[in-house]
């Protein structure tokens, strides 16, 4: 299993704590923010795929704000999966 621990910006939520196991969400746990929302982004994601869950909460925004905490959430995904593709690709 691995672990990411993404610093989020422009949010309530300062930090996520995103736990994978091949490619599905085992647990997802925000660091501040609206606690009983974000715990049940949590659960709604464990067991998912990590591109299911992007396409679903990237670009979601928060009142005037630009991003939100589901928005970090995919933002945290898809920057795992470029390092992920980058340590995979032969030079």
């Amino acid at each position: 299993m691995e672990r990411i621990i993404y610093n989020t910006f422009g949010t309530c939520s300062k930090q996520i704590i995103i736990d994978i196991e091949e490619d599905v969400i085992q647990n997802v746990q925000f660091v501040g923010g609206c606690q009983g929302n974000l715990s049940g982004i949590g659960q709604l994601t464990k067991g998912m795929k990590i591109s299911e869950v992007v396409e679903k909460l990237k670009g979601i925004t928060c009142g005037a704000k630009k991003t939100s905490c589901p928005d970090q959430l995919a933002t945290g995904l898809m920057k795992y999966l470029e390092e992920k593709t980058k340590t995979h690709t032969l030079s």
